[in-house]
């Protein structure tokens, strides 16, 4: 590619990037899902509102307790079950809010819509619209799953396809800037690979280019390298995966959960267990909460909060929560303290976002500051700053000390946990949009892991 490609392909990027940034707290950009300007992996449960409003309540509470950071709430437009009001739906918004969980509301009522009586994508699309005072505003805070499993077997890739980009055209005309979640045809279990194979369309079609895409896995998602096959495909083309349903069997045919998970957590991608409890006859052994019991879990939601890659090992609170990843410190110069702690004179320390960091030279006389040979200590004082969300802090030092001259140093972090989804190991938040550290690129931008990258020094320079 010619160096005036590659610029111009960068800042196309970079500007694609940065609109829907701007437009949206959660956003999607290539097979990465953002918040707050920070990578979001998705680690839930979905709560049947709709059959137990009643339920709804505490079930987020239990949910929160169980270290998931997202709820796929369960929606009616009236067509199959009782309209959920409005009310209801933005007391359901509070309420995860209040618990620290982003939340994905979806409409059920087109579940295997061509196979059964259910409603269309464009009755799913009026009742958004219906109920659109409760969600403008709470775009960091909420996806919108237009519609469950719209497409039951034996539908055309035309009507999935055109379908989705009529409901999304729809939705933004309409003044929805949120980030969209769209499910696999088949049942959303995609056995056609229908949705595999049109995704990047219907992405594209997005004027917000904000789209990411559901698939429930149940019997179809059965072994390892399916599963493996299915999310490396999304992957491989760069798309946002959640897998918005799954569980251990389905009407007693196996599940590979496990798998689910492992690949999930590889592939850093969502998932979001199916479902909290209330399941009905042939089912009830997809509930994770025996009869709403959050000390009671079944086998299966023990699986999904306790296993080895389940949500208490692999969920993390959005930062707009005051979650986020730790950070690794990659300069400092010459000594610093995390939150009161110990004094350290290292290249490295790891901290939490919205950590307090003090920095200093070389601490003396009880921890009064002075430079070497530079007169009275305790005439100069440690720099603090708090990290944010992003993983990044830059602060100045200027010695005052006498007639010597000033001196300066800087603090850079950079995530200790972004090298899956970047082409380095780390991630540099340039002016509120994250972009991957180059390895082989000393300065500037570069194109390294077919992604667009910045160097460190020029991460540093802004």
């Amino acid at each position: 590619m010619k160096t005036s490609t590659l610029i111009k392909h960068i800042s196309a990027i970079a500007l694609a990037v940065a609109a829907v940034s701007s437009s949206a707290g959660i956003y999607v950009s290539g097979s990465t899902v953002y918040e707050n300007s920070s990578p979001f992996v998705m680690r839930g449960v979905n709560v049947a509102h709709a059959w137990y409003a009643d339920k709804t309540s505490s079930s987020l509470s239990d949910i929160a307790k169980t270290g998931a950071n997202t709820v796929r709430v369960v929606l009616a437009t009236g067509k199959l079950w009782s309209k959920t009001p409005e009310s209801q739906v933005a007391s359901i918004i509070s309420q995860a809010k209040a618990n620290k969980l982003i939340t994905v509301l979806e409409v059920h009522d087109t579940t295997g819509y061509g196979e059964q009586t259910a409603a269309t994508l464009n009755e799913a699309v009026d009742y958004w619209i219906s109920i659109k005072n409760s969600l403008i505003g709470q775009e960091d805070y909420v996806v919108i799953n237009i519609a469950n499993e719209p497409f039951g077997n034996g539908q055309s890739a035309s009507a999935w396809t055109d379908g989705h980009k009529n409901a999304i055209s729809r939705l933004r005309a309409a003044g929805f800037k949120h980030a969209l979640m769209v499910d696999a045809a088949n049942w959303g279990q995609d056995w056609q690979n229908i949705m595999r194979d049109n995704a990047a369309s219907v992405l594209a079609s997005d004027p917000q280019k904000n789209v990411m895409f559901s698939v429930h896995m149940y019997q179809v998602y059965n072994s390892a390298s399916i599963i493996n096959s299915y999310m490396s495909s999304f992957k491989n083309n760069g798309l946002a995966l959640v897998v918005g349903e799954f569980a251990a069997d389905h009407f007693g045919e196996n599940v590979d959960e496990s798998s689910i998970m492992s690949y999930a957590k590889q592939h850093n991608y969502g998932y979001l267990g199916w479902s909290w409890a209330g399941n009905g006859s042939g089912l009830t052994s997809l509930d994770i909460a025996q009869n709403f019991n959050a000390s009671t879990l079944s086998s299966w939601g023990n699986t999904l909060i306790n296993g080895s890659n389940g949500i208490k090992a692999t969920s993390k609170v959005a930062t707009i929560f005051g979650g986020g990843s730790s950070c690794s410190a990659t300069t400092v110069t010459p000594y610093l303290r995390v939150n009161n702690g110990s004094w350290q004179q290292t290249a490295s320390a790891t901290v939490n976002s919205g950590a307090r960091v003090e920095f200093g030279p070389h601490p003396t006389n009880g921890g009064s500051w002075s430079w070497s040979g530079c007169g009275t200590s305790g005439t100069n004082r440690a720099q603090n700053v708090t990290i944010s969300s992003s993983c990044s802090a830059t602060a100045t030092y200027t010695n005052s000390c006498g007639t010597k001259s000033s001196r300066q140093f800087t603090i850079s972090l950079n995530s200790a946990t972004s090298s899956s989804s970047t082409a380095s190991g780390g991630t540099c938040n340039w002016y509120g949009t994250s972009y991957p550290i180059c390895v082989n690129t000393s300065s500037g931008w570069g194109w390294e892991n077919n992604k667009s990258c910045i160097a460190q020094s020029t991460c540093n320079s802004q």
